[in-house]
């Protein structure tokens, strides 16, 4: 727990090794390819060339082998830049989605896979949600059906973020009927598959922000699996997702809290130049409070995300702390995001002034990868013995 008190030698160099890539790509870059559409390709291009999407990936196949914290720590301070979450998502999957390859991969599969995920080589995205299914995945309709060489498979997915651009997907579906197995998360497999855009057609979703980094429609047709590119047992793909969803609910805690901190220090520079009658409205309670309110309410939140990143890597129980980090961390960074757009006035409104897409792009963590509602839900069960709801 020693990052709640301040940061190690290693993980300094780290902070400041990420801030110097990314003082390359200031709010005109992010603004532009939120504009544009346009993938950021540079600055994915030189994340992946200083190392850093190996940040968690084990020394043996070229990793850095560092933790959740370090994983956290980087992708924090790539939306502090002011890159937000069209940074942060254009290189999340890479920094701890493939970690099911790292725990129930094969060796061969890993030393396959992992490294030219690391250089950038390999650009994969990630296919749970379907149109029907939402957050019931036990109810996912994606068939794979057993073939002599392997599987095919067949089904829709949603909201898969970069398949635009993906050579890979990470794909789950179900190799077992629902009505054939003991329990409905059973049945289900995780594959590591290319994306074969003969069998795959992505549609992107016109949406609200972070138009760099786009997600989509998937509609696949007779898509044909290897047996090497299934992940694990067949069927046991839903366990194997809820062992990565601890660090994904901390991850996005952090980029929220993260995009907050980018918003707070926009509004309070902001607050300390703009003169009306004659004074800075940063001399007002009336701005003030809201500022501090929210700068408390960000650090509150960033300690439960690293409490959360400190207990994973200790191997204990994490689940409330990372549930509720990603809770406190979403709602946080939305309201400084708030904050910062009601401070600039009519100009928070204003695309020149950047706070705008700070709002737009918050209300991603409030919403992914699982609702406030759920995340309360989970906690009202599983530390306040309440009775399920659902």
């Amino acid at each position: 727990m020693t990052f709640a008190i301040g940061l190690t030698e290693e993980q300094s160099a780290i902070k400041h090794a990420i801030e110097e890539i990314c003082a390359k790509y200031d709010d005109h870059y992010w603004l532009n390819v939120d504009n544009t559409g346009e993938f950021p390709n540079a600055f994915v291009n030189d994340i992946a060339a200083g190392g850093w999407l190996g940040v968690a990936m084990p020394e043996s196949v070229g990793g850095a082998g560092l933790g959740l914290t370090e994983a956290a720590l980087m992708m924090q301070t790539v939306a502090e830049s002011g890159a937000g979450f069209s940074g942060a998502s254009a290189i999340h999957l890479n920094i701890f989605g493939l970690m099911p390859i790292v725990k129930f991969g094969t060796k061969e599969q890993q030393e396959r896979f992992l490294p030219p995920a690391m250089d950038g080589t390999d650009k994969a995205c990630f296919a749970v949600t379907e149109p029907n299914s939402g957050l019931d995945t036990s109810s996912l309709e994606t068939r794979a059906e057993r073939t002599n060489s392997g599987y095919r498979i067949n089904g829709r997915k949603i909201w898969t973020t970069n398949a635009q651009r993906a050579n890979k997907i990470l794909l789950i579906a179900r190799t077992t009927p629902k009505d054939q197995v003991k329990k409905p998360t059973e049945g289900l497999s995780l594959f590591y598959a290319d994306f074969d855009r003969s069998k795959i057609e992505a549609q992107p979703i016109p949406k609200m922000g972070r138009k760099a980094v786009e997600c989509n429609t998937l509609f696949i047709e007779d898509l044909e699996v290897s047996n090497a590119e299934l992940i694990g047992e067949e069927g046991a793909g839903f366990k194997i997702l809820l062992s990565g969803l601890n660090p994904e609910r901390v991850l996005f805690a952090v980029e929220a809290i993260g995009l907050g901190r980018a918003a707070l220090r926009r509004a309070a520079q902001y607050a300390k130049e703009r003169v009306v009658f004659g004074r800075p409205i940063g001399q007002n309670q009336g701005i003030q409070h809201p500022l501090a309110k929210a700068w408390a309410e960000l650090e509150a939140a960033n300690l439960m995300a690293f409490k959360a990143a400190a207990l994973y890597e200790a191997g204990r129980e994490c689940g409330a702390e990372a549930n509720a980090s990603k809770y406190l961390g979403a709602e946080a960074g939305f309201s400084a995001c708030e904050t910062a757009v009601l401070v600039h006035g009519g100009m928070g409104y204003a695309k020149e002034y950047f706070v705008e897409r700070y709002f737009r792009e918050a209300m991603i963590a409030r919403i992914a990868p699982v609702s406030r509602e759920m995340i309360l839900n989970f906690i009202a069960e599983r530390v306040l013995g309440l009775p399920k709801s659902y």
